[in-house]
This record gives C-alpha cells, structure tokens and sequence, in this order.
C-alpha cells in the first residue's frame, strides 16, 4: 500500500506538472494574440516556479535505487575519545533530527545510549517518509569533526569521529526471513543515565543474532512487546543492510575498486577552530556555514553526493 500511495503521488505531481504547463502556454500564447503586456508578469511568475517545480523532480528522479523510496534507520556511534567523542555523536543525532524536521519525516528515536559525562555514545532513529533512505545514504560513513574543546579548561583543539549507519526500512513483505533459531533474547531492566535503573519491571530487550554476531537493543518503549518490536525491525534493517554492503562490495570486487566500509572511511570534515567549513570528502563540496550545516541544511551536501553518483551503476 505504500509504493501505491508513492506510485498515485508521483503521478499525480507530473500530471500537475503537465497541466499547469500546458495551461502556461495557453497564458503566453494569449499575451501575444492579444498583445497584452499586463499577463506577461503573472506568465513570468509561473514559469519560474514550473521551473524551479520540474528541477526538484527531476534531480529526485536520481534516487531510482531499488530501496531510495523507503523509510530509513539511522545509527550514529561515538568514535575513540571519550566525552569529546560522545559529545560531537550527540551533535550530530541533533543535526539528523532537525533535518528530518525540516523536510516533514516523523523521526522516532528507537534506542539511545548516554555518555558519562555528556553526549551520547550511540543512538538509533527510525526516520519515516518518502525518500528518506534515498536521501540519507549520502550520510553512510565516518564524519569528523575539529573544535576547540569546551571540556577543556586549556581550550585545546580536538579531532573527534563518530560513525554514522543507514539501512533502508525492512517492508512487511517477507524480504528479510530471520530464523527463530539464531536469534537469542535477553530481557533486562532499562537503565537511565548513569546507569541507574530507571523501571522497576525488565521491559528492555537485547537480542543477538547468533550467524552475523548483530546485537540490537531497545529499551525506550514502557512495554516489553514494544521494544521487542522495534528491536526486530532495526535487525532486519541490519541484515538487508548486510546484504547490500556484500552487493557493493562484489561489484566494486569486479571492478577493482576497494570499497572501505570501517572507521577509515571518513567522508565529511566538519572544522570549527582556527576556521569554519564543513567538506565533503567524496564530492569536494564545501561550505563555510557550519551553523546551518549543524543545524539540518544538509541537502546540498545530499544534492552533490548523488549527482557524483549519476551514471555509476553503468
């Protein structure tokens, strides 16, 4: 029901598209016959945003990808580095958030774990809309980011990392099997920060995929089913996402390119101190605007990825 409702959309955006050019040329055609310069304004108007209208649909016509229109879930980890590291994997947790909310996805933090002194050292976020893994692909990789330290008391300059994952949303459609034999799940207390227990009952679970070694936890939801729930989908996302790094890396394997998926794919460089740009490694695109940068405006960054990517598969 849901590619329907993608397919109706999409369809009824060109027909608009179609209509409203056509109706455009009619416009012109009647500012000529006439001669009549008080519709050229109005005609003018329109066929900038048609146009600004056909460029957007047109660069989405670049997420083609088998999984581009799907929901996605997002992981970001706190590299080596302690509170810094933690500190700048929280940064960018807020950054994805308020990407999401800029474009309208509903973004649900599903698992979040806290840093001793402050930041986060993992998070996972299920971020629901049209196009979102499409998007967010670009993101996949190591980002780092160099600051003078506010924890500190010298105001040194660091260097942290944190390591951001994007899996496609697995649909209900039996894509992702995983056997009720290689799984194993633990049911715990939720613990707050510190560690502390925070629910007198054990509502948290963990579950381990025995085959691939995955561990998924979930313990946000006050239910044991809920979180039990949202475990399952965040490994069946894993394993598809399992599946297509085996993909790209047989692909690349064919074409003699080496394909780093670790921490040493560091694809974004974001400086604060002694000067301020965020770069894009993969793409070169840069910007000094770092606030905006971290503050969600990220979809120049996401434009220049999959241009670069434009005639890859062939």
């Amino acid at each position: 029901m849901r590619r329907l409702a993608t397919a109706r959309d999409l369809a009824t955006t060109w027909r608009g598209l179609e209509r409203r050019s056509r109706e455009l040329a009619e416009l012109i055609e009647l500012a000529i016959t006439e001669d009549d310069e008080g519709i050229a304004p109005a005609a003018e108007l329109e066929l900038e945003a048609l146009l600004k209208e056909l460029s957007q649909r047109e660069f989405q016509l670049q997420l083609s990808g088998e999984y581009d229109a799907r929901s996605a879930i997002l992981a970001v980890h706190a590299g080596a580095g302690g509170t810094e590291s933690q500190d700048w994997a929280e940064m960018l947790l807020r950054m994805y958030l308020r990407w999401s909310e800029r474009h309208g996805y509903t973004a649900d933090v599903i698992e979040m774990m806290e840093g001793e002194e402050a930041g986060i050292k993992s998070a996972t976020v299920e971020i629901s809309g049209a196009y979102v893994y499409g998007y967010l692909q670009s993101e996949r990789g190591v980002h780092r980011l160099v600051r003078q330290s506010p924890f500190d008391s010298a105001h040194a300059r660091h260097t942290s990392f944190a390591k951001v994952e994007v899996m496609p949303e697995v649909e209900e459609t039996g894509e992702i099997e995983v056997n009720p034999d290689d799984i194993r799940i633990d049911v715990y207390r939720a613990s707050g920060h510190g560690g502390q227990n925070v629910q007198k009952n054990s509502t948290a679970i963990r579950i381990t995929h025995i085959p691939s070694g995955i561990v998924v936890t979930c313990q946000n939801e006050r239910s044991q089913g809920r979180n039990r729930e949202s475990a399952m989908k965040v490994l069946e996302a894993r394993l598809l996402e399992l599946e297509l790094i085996r993909r790209e890396e047989e692909k690349a394997r064919l074409k003699g390119v080496h394909v780093d998926m670790g921490w040493g794919n560091q694809i974004r460089s974001y400086v604060l101190h002694p000067y301020k740009m965020v770069k894009d490694h993969r793409t070169e695109y840069e910007t000094s605007d770092t606030t905006a940068v971290l503050d969600g405006e990220l979809d120049d960054f996401m434009a220049a990825f999959l241009e670069s990517r434009v005639g890859e598969e062939a």
